[in-house]
């Protein structure tokens, strides 16, 4: 129960890793607001002892400002904020992308992190410290992971939470970044989907050691270690959990003594 008596936010609750970070912080005692903009966020607290939905828009600073208010009005105060919302934008390339795709993955991708650290650091402040999380991605470490407004937008959340870091000097408010590699979530389901009809399960996450996909469950183990005193000395800090993919420039064929495996 490391988070009994704490106030946790937590924004894509909706589905994926989100909802798995929501329902874990809930088990070890937070009481959770879960934010989405899809109403599939209610089904993420059914059942949760101290838990409330909230329809919002992650990219909106009058929705995050409210969103916050909404946390520390219903539960006290808040501790712990988790920006996690994020979209994909698709996987045009830099000649076919629209000025307005790239102005809709930056606001909800990195502006919405760097409003929730606005409005969430002066709220977690006054109850004496707490931790500030954001979902960046393996996209945001170098290319090849993802398309160019998702992967630019990322790399700017990574950047987002080192200099966050240091502007809160002082505040007890640690900020982090998780990258995750290739996991099962609501942006990734069509590809997933498309494998397992096509029999091609086994080739899910193929390209790194541990040569699988990643679970929600595992990006939200790793999300409530930093969010807890247990990592109280982990600050500004991008933490990769990709299954190893990012330790290499990814090949199609990996090579052991002379054996492919």
């Amino acid at each position: 129960m490391r988070f009994q008596d704490k106030v946790v936010v937590v924004t894509g609750a909706g589905s994926g890793i989100g909802r798995a970070t929501a329902r874990l912080f809930a088990e070890e005692g937070a009481s959770v607001v879960a934010a989405d903009l899809g109403e599939t966020v209610e089904a993420t607290v059914a059942g949760l002892h101290s838990a409330v939905a909230v329809r919002m828009d992650a990219g909106d600073e009058g929705d995050v400002e409210r969103l916050v208010s909404l946390a520390c009005e219903r539960f006290g105060g808040l501790d712990v904020f988790y920006a996690n919302a994020g979209v994909s934008g698709g996987a045009e390339g830099i000649f076919d992308s629209s000025a307005e795709l790239w102005v809709e993955v930056l606001r909800v991708n990195l502006i919405g992190p760097a409003m929730a650290i606005k409005h969430a650091a002066p709220r977690i402040v006054e109850r004496g410290g707490g931790a500030i999380l954001c979902t960046a991605s393996v996209a945001g470490l170098r290319s090849g992971a993802g398309g160019p407004a998702y992967s630019a937008s990322k790399a700017g959340v990574i950047n987002l939470v080192q200099t966050a870091a240091q502007q809160l000097a002082t505040s007890n408010v640690r900020v982090n970044a998780i990258c995750p590699g290739l996991i099962e979530t609501g942006m990734t389901q069509r590809a997933f989907d498309y494998a397992r009809e096509a029999g091609k399960e086994d080739k899910l996450g193929q390209l790194n050691p541990l040569r699988r996909a990643g679970a929600p469950e595992e990006i939200a183990r790793v999300a409530l270690f930093l969010a807890s005193d247990d990592a109280s000395y982990v600050n500004g800090q991008a933490w990769v959990v990709d299954g190893g993919l990012s330790s290499s420039h990814p090949v199609t064929r990996q090579l052991f003594g002379k054996t492919a495996f």
